[in-house]
This record gives C-alpha cells, sequence and structure tokens, in this order.
C-alpha cells in the first residue's frame, strides 16, 4: 500500500500524467460516444469532462497542478482552429455562392446571442461585470475571455460559460434541426457553428463534413463580429 501511494505521488507530479489523463479520458468518451451510435446526449466532450472532474476529485487535485499537463492540448486548441479553414477551403465555391445569406445569418446569430443573454442577465438582477463575462458565452474560448477581460469581467467565469453554451449547443443541434425541418446540412453547420462554437463545430464534423466546414466558417466569423458587437450592447444595460 506504501509503494503505491508512494508511486501515486512520484506520478502526480510529473504533468506528462494529467496529459495522459486528459487524452485517455477523451478516446475513451470518443469510444463510449460511437458504442452509442453518436446520439446527442453521448456527448464526447461532457463525458470527458466528467472522467476528469471524477479524477481530480478523487486524487484531491488542485487545477493548477492538473493545468501543468493539460495546456499542452490547450496550446493546440489554437493550430485546431486555423486547420478548420482547410475544409472551408475545399468548399470555397459554395462558400462564396452564399455570402450574402451567410451575412444575414451572421449578423442575425451574434446579435441575437449576445442581447439575449445580456437581456436575461440584467433582467434576473446581474451586475455589470457578470454581463460582460455573459455576453461573449457564444464565441470561442480565448476570444471570450480576451473580450471578457477588456471590458471588465471575469475571464474565468466566460471561459465556463462558453464551454457550457457549447455542450448545450452539441447536445441539441440534432433534434432541434431535425424538429424544426431543416435538412441543409451547410444550414446547420452555420447555425450550431455560430450559437456554439468549437463544440458544435466538433459535433457538426461527426454529422457531416459539409456542416462542419459552415460550422468552423460561422465559429471563425462570430468571434470577430461578437467582438465588435459586445461592448455597443453592454452600452445599453
Amino acid at each position: 500500500m506504501n509503494t503505491a501511494v508512494d508511486i501515486w505521488v512520484y506520478l502526480a507530479e510529473a504533468p506528462l500524467l494529467w496529459l495522459t489523463l486528459t487524452l485517455a479520458a477523451y478516446v475513451l468518451a470518443d469510444r463510449l460516444s460511437a458504442l452509442a451510435g453518436r446520439h446527442p446526449l453521448a456527448n464526447p466532450v461532457v463525458i470527458a469532462i466528467a472522467l476528469v472532474i471524477t479524477a481530480l476529485a478523487l486524487t484531491r487535485t488542485p487545477f493548477e497542478t492538473y493545468f501543468e499537463g493539460a495546456q499542452f492540448v490547450h496550446f493546440l486548441l489554437g493550430p485546431a482552429t486555423v486547420a478548420l479553414a482547410v475544409p472551408m477551403i475545399e468548399n470555397w465555391p459554395r462558400v462564396r455562392a452564399n455570402a450574402l445569406p451567410i451575412g444575414l445569418a451572421l449578423l442575425a446569430g451574434s446579435a441575437t446571442a449576445v442581447v439575449s443573454a445580456v437581456g436575461v442577465a440584467a433582467l434576473l438582477g446581474a451586475d455589470k461585470v457578470i454581463l460582460a463575462s455573459i455576453a461573449p458565452k457564444s464565441v470561442t474560448t480565448p476570444i471570450a475571455m480576451g473580450i471578457a477581460s477588456e471590458l471588465g469581467g471575469i475571464p474565468t467565469l466566460a471561459a465556463v460559460l462558453v464551454i457550457l453554451t457549447g455542450i448545450l449547443g452539441a447536445v441539441v443541434v440534432t433534434p432541434l434541426m431535425d424538429a424544426v425541418g431543416i435538412r441543409d446540412y451547410a444550414a446547420r453547420g452555420f447555425a450550431v457553428g455560430v450559437a456554439s462554437h468549437g463544440v458544435g463545430t466538433a459535433r457538426a464534423f461527426q454529422v457531416d463534413p459539409l456542416a462542419g466546414t459552415f460550422a468552423g466558417l460561422a465559429m471563425g466569423l462570430n468571434g470577430i463580429v461578437t467582438a465588435l458587437l459586445v461592448p455597443v450592447v453592454l452600452r445599453w444595460f
């Protein structure tokens, strides 16, 4: 027993342990999702988060220690986001042909995401710090944290809200689109990309490559529009 404890103490000090844990949790989560037929509720991100949280809770490992290893995965978010340009270029003729509806949908989606979130929070009595943190919830985490920080919000709270928004969008997008009768994968992907950033985009690629392409496009464009829109909207509250 003492030997096992000594080994654990040694491993817990090594950043590689937490990187391995993160990757293993996602591989297992993705496998479980596949076994469930990629059901919306069997989202690999949700499952992986639950596995990692359970492991950290059982070992009483602080987040700072965990992040020493997980930061390598965090670093790869940037290159992974840039890599979304590859399928967009492959489908560039279709993207260019739909420039007008894409622009209109982007403006409508971005405005709705910001105004609805800030409006509901303000009605419930949230202060300006919370409003600045919740406003960028539908853009990818690095952009949301930057926006929140610049406007006096709490970057870590913004990150949590972004993740929750992405998970919710990834879970509901397929049944919601089926229910309202939207069959065009480009439209479905663009909608989830605007509303649910990277997590929704990952789900879109699981469903259809074209949906993933337009989701990635929407995620990138929405980051720009939201950064310009949030300061204007917050002046109203």
